[in-house]
Protein backbone atom coordinates (compact mmCIF):
# COMPACT_ATOMS: atom_id res chain seq x y z
CA UNK A 1 0.00 0.00 0.00
CA UNK A 2 2.67 2.32 0.67
CA UNK A 3 4.44 1.77 -2.27
CA UNK A 4 1.48 2.44 -4.36
CA UNK A 5 0.75 5.83 -2.35
CA UNK A 6 4.47 6.68 -2.96
CA UNK A 7 3.63 6.14 -7.06
CA UNK A 8 0.49 8.35 -6.77
CA UNK A 9 2.65 10.84 -5.03
CA UNK A 10 5.17 10.81 -7.80
CA UNK A 11 2.73 11.23 -10.68
CA UNK A 12 1.17 13.87 -8.69
CA UNK A 13 4.70 15.52 -8.69
CA UNK A 14 5.37 15.06 -12.46
CA UNK A 15 2.11 16.30 -13.29
CA UNK A 16 2.36 19.34 -11.56
CA UNK A 17 5.86 20.12 -12.70
CA UNK A 18 4.99 19.18 -16.38
CA UNK A 19 1.83 21.16 -16.60
CA UNK A 20 3.14 25.16 -15.81
CA UNK A 21 5.43 24.24 -18.40
CA UNK A 22 2.91 22.79 -21.11
CA UNK A 23 0.78 25.56 -20.16
CA UNK A 24 3.89 28.62 -21.00
CA UNK A 25 4.76 26.40 -24.02
CA UNK A 26 0.89 26.87 -25.34
CA UNK A 27 1.32 30.64 -25.15
CA UNK A 28 5.01 31.03 -26.57
CA UNK A 29 3.19 29.05 -29.51
CA UNK A 30 0.18 31.33 -29.96
CA UNK A 31 2.52 34.72 -29.49
CA UNK A 32 4.97 32.88 -32.45
CA UNK A 33 1.78 32.98 -34.50
CA UNK A 34 0.73 36.20 -34.07
CA UNK A 35 3.76 38.11 -34.12
CA UNK A 36 4.78 35.97 -37.60
CA UNK A 37 1.63 37.26 -38.68
CA UNK A 38 2.45 41.01 -38.12
CA UNK A 39 6.36 41.17 -38.83
CA UNK A 40 7.09 39.60 -42.49
CA UNK A 41 9.89 37.25 -42.40
CA UNK A 42 10.36 36.47 -38.85
CA UNK A 43 11.41 32.80 -38.39
CA UNK A 44 9.22 31.60 -35.39
CA UNK A 45 12.04 29.94 -34.46
CA UNK A 46 13.41 33.09 -33.54
CA UNK A 47 11.09 34.43 -30.84
CA UNK A 48 11.53 33.74 -27.23
CA UNK A 49 9.93 34.47 -23.79
CA UNK A 50 11.79 37.66 -22.61
CA UNK A 51 12.39 38.05 -18.90
CA UNK A 52 9.17 40.12 -18.66
CA UNK A 53 5.72 38.50 -18.89
CA UNK A 54 3.59 39.09 -22.02
CA UNK A 55 6.71 40.55 -23.96
CA UNK A 56 9.00 38.17 -26.59
CA UNK A 57 12.06 38.72 -27.57
CA UNK A 58 12.31 38.51 -31.57
CA UNK A 59 15.77 38.13 -33.41
CA UNK A 60 15.70 38.62 -37.05
CA UNK A 61 19.67 39.13 -37.98
CA UNK A 62 20.99 41.59 -37.68
CA UNK A 63 17.50 43.15 -35.82
CA UNK A 64 16.50 42.52 -32.33
CA UNK A 65 13.29 43.39 -30.53
CA UNK A 66 10.23 42.89 -28.51
CA UNK A 67 6.77 42.52 -29.79
CA UNK A 68 3.70 41.83 -27.00
CA UNK A 69 2.05 38.38 -27.18
CA UNK A 70 -0.61 39.69 -29.45
CA UNK A 71 1.76 41.00 -31.84
CA UNK A 72 0.72 44.74 -31.86
CA UNK A 73 3.52 46.11 -29.36
CA UNK A 74 7.08 46.20 -29.92
CA UNK A 75 9.64 47.70 -27.74
CA UNK A 76 12.95 48.77 -29.72
CA UNK A 77 15.57 49.23 -26.93
CA UNK A 78 16.81 47.21 -23.70
CA UNK A 79 16.00 45.59 -20.80
CA UNK A 80 18.29 46.84 -17.56
CA UNK A 81 17.87 44.28 -14.47
CA UNK A 82 17.69 46.79 -11.76
CA UNK A 83 19.43 45.34 -9.07
CA UNK A 84 22.80 43.96 -11.27
CA UNK A 85 22.41 46.69 -13.82
CA UNK A 86 22.79 43.85 -15.88
CA UNK A 87 21.99 44.89 -19.84
CA UNK A 88 19.59 41.73 -20.32
CA UNK A 89 19.18 42.62 -24.33
CA UNK A 90 22.69 43.10 -24.96
CA UNK A 91 24.11 39.82 -25.62
CA UNK A 92 20.86 38.44 -28.03
CA UNK A 93 21.45 41.82 -29.98
CA UNK A 94 25.53 41.03 -30.10
CA UNK A 95 24.26 37.22 -31.61
CA UNK A 96 21.53 38.85 -34.03
CA UNK A 97 24.09 41.30 -35.37
CA UNK A 98 26.93 38.66 -35.56
CA UNK A 99 24.20 36.08 -37.32
CA UNK A 100 23.71 38.86 -40.14
CA UNK A 101 27.30 39.68 -40.65
CA UNK A 102 27.68 35.47 -41.27
CA UNK A 103 24.97 35.21 -43.26
CA UNK A 104 26.16 38.18 -45.89
CA UNK A 105 29.58 36.38 -45.96
CA UNK A 106 33.41 36.94 -46.11
CA UNK A 107 33.36 36.83 -50.25
CA UNK A 108 31.66 40.22 -50.17
CA UNK A 109 34.21 41.67 -47.91
CA UNK A 110 37.47 43.40 -48.75
CA UNK A 111 39.75 41.60 -45.84
CA UNK A 112 43.32 42.46 -44.58
CA UNK A 113 45.13 39.41 -42.68
CA UNK A 114 44.64 35.76 -42.90
CA UNK A 115 42.63 33.14 -40.40
CA UNK A 116 45.24 32.74 -38.45
CA UNK A 117 45.30 35.89 -36.68
CA UNK A 118 44.08 36.20 -33.27
CA UNK A 119 40.91 38.39 -33.58
CA UNK A 120 38.83 39.34 -36.64
CA UNK A 121 36.99 43.06 -36.63
CA UNK A 122 34.36 44.26 -39.49
CA UNK A 123 35.17 47.35 -40.04
CA UNK A 124 32.15 49.21 -41.83
CA UNK A 125 33.64 51.86 -43.83
CA UNK A 126 33.64 54.96 -46.32
CA UNK A 127 36.48 56.38 -48.92
CA UNK A 128 36.00 60.05 -47.46
CA UNK A 129 35.80 59.73 -43.97
CA UNK A 130 39.11 61.14 -42.19
CA UNK A 131 39.16 58.24 -39.21
CA UNK A 132 38.22 55.86 -41.52
CA UNK A 133 41.57 56.63 -44.03
CA UNK A 134 43.23 57.43 -40.26
CA UNK A 135 42.36 53.07 -39.41
CA UNK A 136 43.87 51.96 -42.93
CA UNK A 137 47.04 53.49 -42.22
CA UNK A 138 47.63 51.69 -39.59
CA UNK A 139 46.30 48.63 -41.75
CA UNK A 140 49.44 46.56 -40.68
CA UNK A 141 49.71 47.53 -37.15
CA UNK A 142 46.32 46.03 -37.06
CA UNK A 143 47.84 42.46 -37.88
CA UNK A 144 51.16 42.63 -36.41
CA UNK A 145 49.12 42.68 -33.43
CA UNK A 146 46.82 39.30 -34.24
CA UNK A 147 43.78 41.32 -35.85
CA UNK A 148 42.37 40.98 -38.89
CA UNK A 149 40.40 43.66 -40.51
CA UNK A 150 36.88 42.57 -42.69
CA UNK A 151 35.53 45.75 -44.75
CA UNK A 152 32.50 46.25 -45.36
CA UNK A 153 31.21 49.61 -47.44
CA UNK A 154 29.33 52.11 -45.60
CA UNK A 155 28.83 55.28 -47.99
CA UNK A 156 27.44 57.66 -45.42
CA UNK A 157 26.33 59.68 -48.33
CA UNK A 158 23.95 57.33 -49.39
CA UNK A 159 22.91 55.49 -52.46
CA UNK A 160 24.15 56.98 -56.02
CA UNK A 161 26.16 59.67 -54.02
CA UNK A 162 29.75 60.28 -54.70
CA UNK A 163 30.88 58.14 -51.73
CA UNK A 164 28.33 55.26 -53.32
CA UNK A 165 30.51 55.42 -56.40
CA UNK A 166 33.93 55.52 -55.24
CA UNK A 167 33.37 52.33 -52.88
CA UNK A 168 32.10 50.70 -56.00
CA UNK A 169 34.91 50.89 -58.06
CA UNK A 170 36.81 49.78 -55.30
CA UNK A 171 34.68 46.68 -55.10
CA UNK A 172 35.30 46.09 -58.55
CA UNK A 173 38.59 46.47 -58.82
CA UNK A 174 40.65 43.08 -59.79
CA UNK A 175 43.09 43.62 -56.91
CA UNK A 176 40.31 44.88 -53.78
CA UNK A 177 43.06 45.60 -51.33
CA UNK A 178 45.20 47.39 -53.84
CA UNK A 179 42.62 49.66 -55.02
CA UNK A 180 41.25 50.55 -51.53
CA UNK A 181 44.29 51.25 -50.39
CA UNK A 182 44.59 53.85 -53.00
CA UNK A 183 41.06 55.01 -52.54
CA UNK A 184 41.93 55.61 -48.84
CA UNK A 185 45.14 58.23 -50.05
CA UNK A 186 42.90 60.01 -52.10
CA UNK A 187 43.56 58.91 -55.34
CA UNK A 188 41.47 57.57 -58.32
CA UNK A 189 40.60 53.87 -58.82
CA UNK A 190 40.05 52.61 -62.39
CA UNK A 191 35.97 52.98 -62.83
CA UNK A 192 34.67 49.28 -63.85
CA UNK A 193 30.58 48.35 -63.64
CA UNK A 194 30.08 44.70 -61.90
CA UNK A 195 27.81 43.24 -59.22
CA UNK A 196 28.90 44.36 -56.21
CA UNK A 197 27.84 44.14 -52.29
CA UNK A 198 27.98 47.54 -51.89
CA UNK A 199 24.31 48.47 -51.42
CA UNK A 200 23.62 45.49 -49.41
CA UNK A 201 26.22 46.64 -47.06
CA UNK A 202 24.62 49.82 -46.81
CA UNK A 203 20.85 48.01 -46.30
CA UNK A 204 22.45 46.23 -43.07
CA UNK A 205 24.07 49.43 -42.13
CA UNK A 206 20.74 50.84 -41.67
CA UNK A 207 19.12 47.71 -40.18
CA UNK A 208 21.82 47.90 -37.63
CA UNK A 209 21.28 51.62 -36.65
CA UNK A 210 24.70 52.10 -37.30
CA UNK A 211 25.39 56.13 -37.67
CA UNK A 212 28.80 57.07 -38.09
CA UNK A 213 32.01 55.97 -39.83
CA UNK A 214 34.01 53.77 -39.13
CA UNK A 215 31.75 51.27 -37.46
CA UNK A 216 34.00 48.48 -35.66
CA UNK A 217 32.28 44.82 -35.24
CA UNK A 218 33.44 42.82 -32.99
CA UNK A 219 33.52 38.68 -32.88
CA UNK A 220 30.62 38.86 -30.72
CA UNK A 221 28.65 41.21 -32.92
CA UNK A 222 29.46 43.75 -30.05
CA UNK A 223 29.25 47.41 -31.95
CA UNK A 224 32.40 49.66 -31.27
CA UNK A 225 31.99 53.39 -33.31
CA UNK A 226 35.14 55.32 -33.96
CA UNK A 227 38.07 54.62 -34.60
CA UNK A 228 40.83 52.98 -32.41
CA UNK A 229 44.34 52.98 -32.78
CA UNK A 230 45.57 49.20 -32.86
CA UNK A 231 47.55 48.87 -29.43
CA UNK A 232 44.46 50.15 -27.52
CA UNK A 233 42.08 47.57 -29.83
CA UNK A 234 44.41 44.94 -29.09
CA UNK A 235 44.68 45.57 -25.75
CA UNK A 236 40.54 45.54 -25.15
CA UNK A 237 40.50 42.31 -27.62
CA UNK A 238 42.94 40.02 -25.53
CA UNK A 239 41.33 41.24 -22.05
CA UNK A 240 37.92 40.12 -23.76
CA UNK A 241 39.63 36.78 -24.96
CA UNK A 242 40.40 36.18 -20.98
Amino acid sequence: MKNVLNMVLAAVAIGLSVSPVYAEDKELELAKKNIVKNFKGVNPQNIFHSPIPGLYEVSSPPRFFYVSADGRYVLDGDIIEKRTKRNISQGPRNMSVAAAIKAIGEDTMIIFGDKSLKHTVTVFTDIDCVYCRKLHNEIKKYNDLGIRIRYMAYPRAGLDSSSFKKLEDVWCSKDRKKAMTLAKSGKPVKSIKCKNPVAAHLSLVYMMGISGTPALVLENGQIVPGYIPAARLSAALNQMKK
